[in-house]
């Protein structure tokens, strides 16, 4: 199945200190994080367009002019900066893709758009390794069954029409989602799949992550 891939790449970066957002603090092989991220997509014959919601300057300083990337001004939040990408997908199925996450692997992709071959939405996830507490005011009130409880990750997978509807909505509503399957679970009905991801497709969140 064909896909856009929006790339969410438009934040300060502020809790690592480096002065610059950091999607193009460097990697070991030297490559910034957000063009190795976005080198999955360039790989897969499957992803028709690129579109990275970030700063324009900031992307031609540190990664430089490609034309098969699509650049696109964030918004104040994430899911405006989302919203703004959206307006600019032309296929029946778009994947949104943290910039921060360029570990993502093409076995997760094939499973991604196998899952999306049956069903509206999906994201990739893998089973929480810790045990969670529920706190309130400094104390645990509870711990849910590890059983149930699942980490999510990026891509989150969809029917174009699917995720630019609920967004709108959520806008209507002044509602902010804490991620894009969030928006789709509260203003549509439509199941979201559980698609097995990996435990190497982390968040690059502080300087140790760079190691």
């Amino acid at each position: 199945m064909k896909y856009s891939a929006l790339i969410v790449a438009a934040g300060s970066g502020s809790r690592m200190n480096l002065g610059f957002n950091k999607v193009y603090a460097k990697l070991q092989d030297d490559k910034t994080i957000l063009e190795t991220t976005i080198q999955v997509f360039e790989k897969d014959p499957d992803c028709e367009e690129i579109i990275v919601v970030t700063d324009q300057v900031d992307f031609e300083k540190y990664i430089g002019h490609k034309e098969n990337v699509l650049i696109v001004n964030g918004g104040n939040t994430r899911q405006q900066s989302v919203s703004n990408g959206l307006h600019n997908v032309h296929t029946d199925y778009v994947f949104i893709h943290d910039g921060a996450r360029p570990y993502v692997d093409e076995d997760s992709l094939n499973r991604l758009k196998q899952s999306l071959e049956v069903n509206k939405a999906a994201l990739l996830a893998v089973p929480c390794k810790d045990t969670i507490k529920v706190t309130k005011d400094g104390f645990v009130e509870n711990t849910p069954d590890r059983s149930t409880l699942i980490a999510a990750q990026t891509p989150q997978a969809f029917e174009t029409k699917l995720i630019i509807s609920c967004m709108k909505m959520a806008e209507e509503a002044g509602f902010t989602g804490t991620d894009d399957c969030s928006i789709v679970e509260r203003f549509s009905q439509e199941k979201i799949a559980v698609v097995e991801g990996s435990y190497a497709n982390i968040k690059i969140t502080t300087k140790e992550d760079l190691c």
